[in-house]
């Protein structure tokens, strides 16, 4: 029998990790990844298209702790990430028992890592007191975790998309506008695309992050398949991100900083707050406090949240409500000194969340062929090395019954304001007043 074709919607982490493990267990199978932009684009709107991000296992949920844990491991010691990889460690300050569980979680996974719970005046001493003037207000204790740190998030994306390439997998850049269905067995068969042209597959994995909401709201109406909507289970949203350019003499301070996590809980209605070290640009990174989604009328009738539709997600236009928000999370981290630091970029960064911040890797039950992989909840590019594993076992029906259940597209899921990390703003209400829609 031959080979399925496997068509997989999305080249971020999520597709091209899917990609580049069956290209590997599958090596003469038809597999092709389609992304709206170029692989190599300069600019992408994939929430993994970054110049850095987090790779850490100080999860308090001991599930996607032995994932993350996997992953890092594989960051750290595969040539293939590991070039990528950059082992600074992990500063957590937290406000709740955080630290107790992640330690825990290590220890019941036979863990041998330096990880520690520091009192804060202990704490504060450490890396030659760069985070002397962090906001410890409500702390208990200080998670600091040496085995964590940050990857080159789009250098790493580039270079497994290529290998993928290398491998067999084909590219194609376009837009995908709409899903297509066979007439007669209502199978979903491929995708249009917004140029007007078809891809096909047997087997058809979205991996559309933000996009996902609205593209299966276009393609429940073009189909005349309800069940395709998502509904309540998937909602997009965006995080203005900062970058400050360092001088020499104040990046030569910074530069082996630890990855650094200011920690909240509900309660304290805002999400955790991090700050990334500076890249090979001298550029220091942090994000803003505000996760806010952007409702709007997609079909007469029909709201979802979505990203701007502009070709880059207009994710270079943040209004002075986010810049702000940007500014008051710096000094949050760096005190005064840093209120001179001049910014360098901003940006919007657009990913899909969950109320309990899960992926959904699933089939969709409206239609055979047709499975979702997504919802990083702007935690999902630290396992980029292995959910493409994960995905090939959802596809092959060898998931275990645990992750199966976590990520189910239909599972009751918790309440929204049980999670710090949930979207808690509308982005209309945090533009400029000239440019509200």
């Amino acid at each position: 029998m031959a080979s399925p074709s496997y068509l997989i919607v999305g080249a971020g982490v999520f597709g091209v990790s899917t990609a580049y493990h069956l290209i590997q267990k599958y090596p003469s199978s038809s597999v092709t990844l389609v992304d709206r932009d170029a692989f190599d684009a300069e600019q992408r709107v994939a929430a993994s298209w970054d110049w850095n991000k987090v790779v850490r296992a100080d999860y308090d949920d001991v599930v996607y702790c032995k994932l993350a844990i996997e992953a890092q491991d594989i960051f750290k010691n595969d040539p293939v990430w590991q070039p990528y990889f950059h082992q600074t460690g992990v500063y957590w300050i937290c406000r709740s028992d955080y630290a107790k569980n992640v330690i825990g979680h290590h220890e019941e996974l036979g863990r041998g890592d330096d990880i520690a719970a520091l009192p804060v005046g202990e704490a504060r001493k450490l890396y030659g007191g760069l985070f002397e003037d962090s906001n410890y207000d409500g702390a208990r204790e200080v998670l600091v975790n040496r085995a964590g740190g940050w990857a080159a998030a789009g250098d790493s994306l580039r270079a497994i998309t290529k290998r993928a390439l290398d491998l067999g997998v084909e590219y194609v850049t376009a837009e995908a506008a709409s899903l297509r269905f066979d007439a007669q067995t209502g199978a979903c068969s491929g995708v249009d695309t917004a140029g007007g042209g078809c891809l096909a597959g047997d087997k058809v994995i979205l991996c559309t992050g933000a996009y996902t909401p609205k593209l299966l709201e276009l393609s429940a109406f073009g189909s005349g398949i309800p069940e395709l909507s998502s509904g309540s289970r998937i909602l997009a949203a965006g995080i203005a991100t900062g970058m400050a350019r360092l001088d020499e003499k104040t990046y030569e301070s910074y530069e082996n900083m630890p990855v650094g996590f200011q920690g909240y809980t509900a309660e304290h209605g805002k999400p955790f707050i991090g700050s990334l070290p500076p890249t090979k640009d001298r550029e220091l990174k942090w994000w803003g406090a505000k996760i806010f989604s952007n409702t709007r009328e997609v079909l007469p009738g029909r709201q979802v949240s979505a990203p701007p539709s502009t070709k880059d997600y207009s994710q270079w236009k943040v209004s002075r409500r986010l810049k702000q928000d940007i500014a008051e999370q710096r000094h949050l981290w760096y005190g005064s000194k840093s209120k001179d630091w001049p910014m360098s970029k901003h940006r919007i960064c657009w990913d899909a969340f969950t109320s309990s911040s899960d992926f959904i890797i699933s089939p969709h039950p409206a239609a055979k062929g047709l499975y979702v992989a997504t919802c990083g909840s702007f935690h999902g590019y630290k396992f980029f090395p292995v959910l493409g594993k994960y995905v090939v076992q959802m596809l092959e029906g060898n998931l275990s019954p645990e992750l199966q259940a976590r990520w189910a597209w239909d599972r009751e899921r918790p309440d929204s304001s049980l999670n710090c990390e949930y979207p808690n703003s509308e982005l209309n209400d945090l533009l400029d007043s000239a440019a509200r829609l």
